[in-house]
């Protein structure tokens, strides 16, 4: 049984989901309640707030990645062992997929039986919030809006404006933000900055958001509206079969941040043992591995310091040359390249990127056109892209295809692929066995 969870749902992007999700789970987790989190959609970045907010693993849940039966499996493995299960709403409430699947916020809190604490940024206005939670309230009779949460109000008498709209529509306010530039966290091209990149900057911040919200929010309302959740009975999490062992390198440290962490489970439960490395400091790939995952994240910002690495570039190039099964994605691409911005890197993938201020979104259905570590040509993918560069020549490994797009990407070989698409192994690990089995084979290949 799926236990009490609550949705942070916002009437846009940009309204201050990601600051209330992680103040309540900070709060809730300072006065002792063992709470979980997770992010609905593919964004990497938002659940490592909540991570440090509440001591939890970070956990995505994406109908449109996974497939809509895969929601509540993997929001009860999230919520295992804690009392309640809050999780962050993507763009609005009823913002998803260009192609009408099923993938918003709205999608996900109706898989669940799930409330939703509606955030509305109240900064330049004061009567109309009453006709947006109206809207919003009764767009969709599979949700339940229970609730409001005020950002950035001005002042006392402004909050009073904003109750007394709300008054009428019996709709409760849960909690109120002040506008304070104290409790907003920095941001870059794709978004937050990555809490790796500064943890005691952002714990700092933590600590100032949650004494306001146990401030300005009924913590005690909030807890009772998670428990009225509609009970839920999910299945199982698809998850490989053990099929061999073996040691999987995995990039890591300020620049590759971007990793699932149902996809390093899944790598587990097919037998890998993962050995994570820093590209920037490390001299060396770690010894005696059978294969190498290098996910996304920010190598452009680090760009500098993984070109200085010397020693590893030569190392991973080597390697990779050599049959090692290296799968990489976004980010990883970029450092697989011949260069990224004029410097030079791995060389392994025959491409140079470089950051553009022409920003990539989007799901994408794929198709492999040559075999490669995740399997032959012909094998379908879903995923994602988000970046804001582009490598040329762009690759011919995969063919990219959403409602508007159709592109080919990527590089590959029979042990190596390299390509912006980002894959989430919850619904279906048959990628992930695939991987497996390769590096398998590349170790009874290779002489111990």
């Amino acid at each position: 049984m799926l236990g009490p969870r609550l949705v942070v749902a916002g009437v846009s992007s940009g309204v201050g989901k990601t600051t209330v999700a992680t103040g309540l789970l900070a709060a809730l987790t300072a006065r002792g309640t063992k709470v979980a989190c997770a992010k609905v959609g593919p964004d990497f970045i938002d659940p490592g707030y909540h991570s440090l907010a509440c001591g939890r693993p970070p956990r995505n849940l994406d109908p449109w990645l996974c497939g809509v039966d895969a929601v509540a499996p993997l929001a009860a493995r999230a919520a295992a062992g804690a009392e309640l299960l809050i999780v962050e709403g993507v763009m609005g409430l009823f913002d998803g997929a260009a192609d009408g699947t099923p993938s918003s916020t709205a999608d996900v809190a109706a898989q669940l039986g799930a409330p939703i604490v509606l955030v509305v940024d109240a900064a330049a206005m004061s009567t109309s919030v009453a006709a947006i939670v109206r809207g919003f309230r009764d767009h969709d009779p599979r949700v339940h809006v229970a609730g409001v949460v005020l950002n950035r109000v001005g002042s006392p008498g402004h909050e009073q404006l904003l109750r007394d709209a709300l008054e009428p529509l019996a709709m409760p306010v849960l909690g109120c933000l002040r506008r304070d530039d104290a409790l907003v966290w920095r941001d870059r091209h794709l978004g937050l900055v990555p809490v790796v990149e500064q943890p005691l900057l952002v714990r700092a911040a933590l600590s100032r958001l949650a004494a306001a919200v146990t401030e300005g929010f009924d913590l005690n309302a909030i807890e009772a509206v998670a428990g009225s959740a509609r009970p839920v009975r999910p299945g199982p999490v698809p998850v490989p079969d053990r099929i061999g062992s073996c040691r999987i390198a995995v990039a890591a440290g300020p620049a590759f941040t971007f990793c699932y962490r149902d996809n390093l489970e899944a790598l587990e439960a097919a037998g890998a043992e993962l050995i994570p490395f820093d590209p920037v400091t490390a001299p060396a790939l770690p010894q005696h591995i059978d294969g190498l995952i290098a996910g996304g994240g920010f190598p452009e910002v680090h760009g500098e310091a993984l070109a200085a690495n010397k020693p590893l570039l030569a190392n991973v190039a080597k390697r990779v040359a050599a049959g090692l099964p290296t799968w990489a994605e976004c980010g990883g691409m970029l450092w697989l390249a011949n260069e990224l911005d004029g410097r030079r890197m791995v060389g392994a993938a025959p491409t140079s990127a470089r950051l553009s201020d022409r920003l990539v979104l989007g799901y994408r259905q794929a198709e492999s056109l040559a075999p490669s570590p995740i399997g032959p040509a012909g094998t379908i993918v879903r995923g994602h892209e988000f970046h804001y560069s582009h490598c040329t020549p762009a690759g011919e490994a995969m063919r990219l295809t959403s409602r508007f797009v159709t592109t080919v990407d990527g590089f590959a070989t029979p042990t190596m692929l390299a390509t912006y698409l980002h894959h989430h192994a919850g619904g279906d690990p048959t990628l992930i066995t695939n991987f497996v089995r390769t590096c398998l084979v590349r170790s009874a290949a290779t002489p111990s």
